[in-house]
């Protein structure tokens, strides 16, 4: 019988918890690196056994974990090597320098990247890991300062994909509230040469030749925070989501907005359609239902907690304009918590699984694809991230 595992990043740690295919009754393993902020987990599609973890800490700086047993032991002890920078940094040509002094192969903290303005482009944390479909090997880490990496030995060492940074835009990428990070990946499974990532704030991107060059994804997005509300770049991107069968739907929830794009991101049209408010971090889809999708509204961007204290999951099943609250199981009188941007994904069950974690350390689960909520694990930190692998 098939089960799952939800693997949760948190402020103080990691969890895991496992349960049957009933999804009823869950086993709690954590905390795993108590006390350092866990901003994202992630398994591998192709090994159920090798997950990885984005370990941070002010302290003690960014370090690269991974397991081999499905998070009962991680290799090394001491964690995985962090990303050091590729052979090739961006070029003069593209208006940025880069800063030798210090020593060649010494990891990516130590070394600085300048624009042309002089801005310092610094390794802070990883916010995102995304593991390749088909080589559990291969795996991405999308970066603060906003910069994309790939390892293909399971994060014994990285390279820099350079010609995101190198893109001619780079200059006028900002950072959000949060930081100038990149903190969406996404692969194309059809097409191993095509990615979208997101930046906050700067906006979405996609690369069709592997990531050599990069093209600015933003045709339809308006930011009325902007000097020039339609720019091509500078955006502030919460979280983009795609069905692995229609790689070229995506589904954006924007700073504010919830927008549409049905040919891989060169135009989006806005689908916030009846939402009581179209501001949130998190947009997830279906495993089985390419245009049934979820959000999580937040009151505005100025207060991050749900509207009049209800705590509501909104699902549209005709992929945007038409919404409904799931409410059923969920808090509807002062609950002021928040639902982070990697907090919510889905199982493969054959009744879709619909998962989210809130800054107040619970972690729900719907069994049902929204319907009906509990919540599986309460009191932990604050919940940075929320993953599930679907496990034979």
């Amino acid at each position: 019988m098939s089960s799952v595992r939800v693997l949760v990043g948190t402020r103080k740690g990691a969890f895991i918890l496992t349960a049957d295919a009933s999804r009823k009754s869950w086993q709690v393993s954590g905390p795993h690196f108590a006390g350092w902020e866990i901003y994202h987990m992630k398994g591998s599609p192709v090994d159920p056994n090798r997950v990885y973890a984005s370990q941070s800490s002010g302290w003690f700086g960014q370090v690269l974990q991974r397991s081999d047993d499905g998070g009962r032991t991680w290799n090394p002890p001491a964690g995985e090597p962090i990303p050091t920078p590729g052979p090739t940094p961006p070029t003069a040509s593209n208006n940025f320098a880069y800063d030798t002094s210090a020593s060649s192969g010494a990891p990516l903290t130590t070394h600085q990247w300048y624009d042309g303005t002089q801005h310092p482009w610094e390794f802070k944390r990883v916010w995102h890991i995304e593991p390749s479909p088909t080589d559990a090997n291969t795996v991405y880490a999308g970066i603060e300062d906003a910069a994309l990496f790939r390892s293909t030995n399971g994060g014994q060492s990285w390279q820099e994909l350079s010609g995101l940074r190198g893109h001619g835009t780079g200059p006028k990428w900002q950072p959000g509230a949060g930081g100038m990070c990149l903190h969406t990946v996404i692969l194309d499974p059809a097409n191993p040469d095509r990615i979208y990532i997101a930046i906050s704030a700067a906006g979405a991107f996609r690369t069709d030749d592997g990531g050599k060059t990069w093209k600015p994804i933003n045709k339809g997005l308006v930011s009325n925070f902007m000097p020039n509300p339609t720019a091509e770049v500078g955006h502030c991107v919460h979280h983009v989501a795609m069905h692995p069968a229609r790689p070229n739907t995506l589904f954006m929830q924007k700073h504010w907005d919830v927008m549409r794009s049905d040919d891989a991101g060169d135009n989006w049209r806005e689908v916030s359609g009846n939402l009581p408010t179209d501001f949130g971090f998190v947009i997830d889809v279906h495993a089985h239902q390419p245009e049934t999708i979820y959000v999580v509204p937040i009151k505005s961007d100025s207060e991050h907690f749900p509207l009049d204290g209800k705590l509501q999951v909104y699902r549209s099943r005709t992929g945007g304009n038409e919404w409904e609250a799931l409410t059923k199981g969920l808090p509807q009188a002062n609950c002021f918590v928040n639902v982070l941007r990697d907090a919510m994904a889905v199982d493969t069950l054959d009744d879709c699984g619909i998962y989210f974690g809130t800054t107040g350390g619970q972690v729900y689960c719907s069994p049902d694809g929204g319907d009906t909520w509990s919540a599986i694990v309460h009191d932990l930190p604050a919940v940075l991230s929320v993953e599930v692998q679907t496990l034979p």
